[in-house]
């Protein structure tokens, strides 16, 4: 698959088995709402309805930084790897070719679900920051959790919310080759903390082959914005089912960017913004 010339190949290496899986994360799952989304409104309407005021800082890199979660602000037993490792990380059951056929709008539909299967592997959920971005990564077991905070400023992150709110009815179900191996890809809605100015949850799990050998990856994906600045979250694996830690994620670290936007110093103790 072509991939963008602007992006680092993400690489994630995981036992499975006899072979290797490459594994990455996201967020949320239980295929509810809790009216918190922004489904349905075009980014022109969003952009009207804004009625958050202006931060008081521009999103730096050092304060993007600043912005992103840590150990203490997710359950369970994460553990921070270093940045350079992170950066590499990419899923192999993520690359493939959307079969046009599944689609009863085939070129418009597959067009959506090839998008998502291409930023989900290339970390660009929201497409490709305009601002300072920052990645940090964790991982548990067989899971990992990637967390971004990015400023979006000369591009419309809006706008990217609102197509990943039609993802679960476009890309309900269908079907991706690679090298002679089919997988099956199910996209669901999931519920999100009403944190932010906007926010979309979901949950992508592909089941199929790597290398021969049976896998299902299970993502729980969350992206919220505060303002024209977003954090994104991709956590999961092989075992599946963070939704726990992304919710924890998206509260403390929407708290977080807020924080760094008005010129503050996050809270040292997380719980306190429970």
């Amino acid at each position: 698959m072509a991939r963008r010339p602007y992006r680092l190949v993400r690489v994630l290496s995981s036992a499975l088995a006899a072979g290797t899986l490459l594994t990455t994360a996201a967020c949320s799952d239980d295929g509810g709402t809790d009216g918190s989304r922004v489904s349905g409104v075009t980014a022109s309407q969003a952009a009207g309805q804004r009625q958050t005021p202006s931060p008081t800082t521009t999103l730096t890199t050092d304060r993007a930084r600043t912005a992103l979660i840590t150990e203490a602000d997710i359950e369970d037993d994460w553990t921070q790897v270093q940045d350079t490792e992170a950066d590499n990380w990419h899923d192999s059951l993520l690359i493939g070719r959307v079969d046009v056929s599944d689609f009863l709008t085939a070129k418009a539909q597959a067009a959506d679900c090839q998008r998502l299967l291409d930023s989900l592997f290339d970390d660009d959920l929201l497409g490709r920051p305009s601002g300072a971005s920052e990645l940090r990564g964790f991982e548990q077991g067989d899971s990992r959790l990637l967390y971004q905070v990015a400023s979006y400023e000369r591009t419309d992150p809006q706008a990217s919310l609102n197509w990943m709110a039609n993802l679960p009815e476009k890309c309900d179900r269908f079907a991706v080759t690679d090298g002679g191996e089919q997988r099956t890809v199910q996209v669901v809605e999931t519920s999100l903390p009403g944190v932010g100015d906007a926010r979309e949850g979901l949950r992508v799990t592909v089941r199929g082959t790597t290398g021969g050998t049976e896998a299902t990856l299970t993502l729980d994906v969350a992206a919220v914005r505060v303002g024209d600045d977003a954090i994104t979250i991709t956590a999961g694996g092989l075992d599946g089912d963070e939704n726990d830690s992304v919710e924890q994620a998206v509260r403390l670290g929407t708290q977080r960017l807020k924080d760094v936007l008005a010129g503050e110093t996050p809270s040292p103790n997380p719980g306190e913004v429970l």
